[in-house]
């Protein structure tokens, strides 16, 4: 089974101990030689000056090659601008383009009066820019807004349409949801690289708040699971298993990048990617 290329998800810090945390991340992290390492943008863009000092220092002091979030959220056409200048004043090549969360509080998105109305309109501008290497985000099962089964296709086809090179998908729990996914995709005439999002579950309590806010299923089967694990306290064995064993029928399917959501703990990303014989030092060049 080929080796599959790997990227990752870290947020920035908001306390000293946080800031530990994800330089710890970074470095257990950054050996297995990721394509791009992303670094979030906190709901309604609370995190925007945190984003950009993270996104600098990964860049600058661990060398890889950091995809930075942008979104449309409380934020004008000139900020934004402004955002994405700083970006390449430092070298930053890549962006992940996204409409982004509804503030605190908010239901619902709302466009800012001067700003983008949507990810389409975001990454249309970051095109026209012509600076970076636009990623934009995926959902392999309907977004809690979406108005029929084939809305997000239809919407990422957009979005690809609109400048975006790749798309990352939100997590899901079984191999066959991402391969219906992208089947529905090459059927829409998307040919750009789809890379399933990958969350090594941390807790599973965590987990299902997570699935529960962007419309991820959870298999009754997988449930099961984690009840029987936590109570026999062998949930953390189970997640890891189980988050290797969805990478590994991934593989089988053709799958070759996988883009792992971290949460700034790198132990069972690390070990899933050992797992995948993704190692230290190794450059994997036989994958296109």
């Amino acid at each position: 089974m080929p080796t599959p290329k790997v990227s990752f998800e870290f947020f920035p810090p908001q306390t000293l101990d946080a800031s530990f945390r994800l330089w710890e991340t970074v470095q257990v992290l950054a050996p297995l030689n990721p394509t791009f390492a992303s670094v979030t943008y906190g709901a309604g863009g609370t995190t925007r000056k945190l984003t950009h000092d993270a996104v600098e220092t990964i860049h600058e002091h661990y060398g890889l090659n950091v995809a930075a979030h942008l979104t449309c959220v409380d934020a004008t056409k000139a900020e934004t601008q402004e955002i994405i200048d700083s970006y390449a004043e430092v070298g930053v090549t890549e962006i992940v383009a996204l409409r982004g969360d509804p503030p605190k509080g908010a239901d619902r998105f709302t466009p800012h009066p001067e700003g983008f109305a949507s990810s389409v309109e975001l990454i249309e501008w970051l095109a026209k820019d012509g600076r970076f290497n636009i990623r934009c985000g995926a959902y392999p099962e309907p977004h809690p807004e979406a108005t029929d089964p084939m809305a997000d296709v239809r919407w990422l086809k957009r979005k690809i349409d609109a400048g975006a090179t790749s798309a990352i998908t939100q997590f899901f729990f079984e191999a066959e949801t991402f391969f219906r996914f992208r089947d529905a995709c090459v059927k829409e005439g998307i040919t750009a690289p789809i890379i399933p999002g990958i969350l090594p579950i941390q807790s599973w309590k965590g987990a299902k708040g997570f699935a529960k806010r962007c419309g991820t299923s959870i298999p009754a089967w997988v449930e099961e699971a984690f009840e029987t694990a936590t109570r026999d306290g062998r949930e953390q064995l189970l997640a890891t298993a189980l988050c290797t064993e969805l990478c590994d029928n991934l593989v089988a399917g053709g799958v070759d990048e996988l883009h792992f959501y971290t949460l700034n703990r790198p132990e069972m990303t690390r070990e899933v990617c050992h797992a995948l014989r993704i190692n230290p030092g190794v450059v994997l060049e036989n994958v296109a």
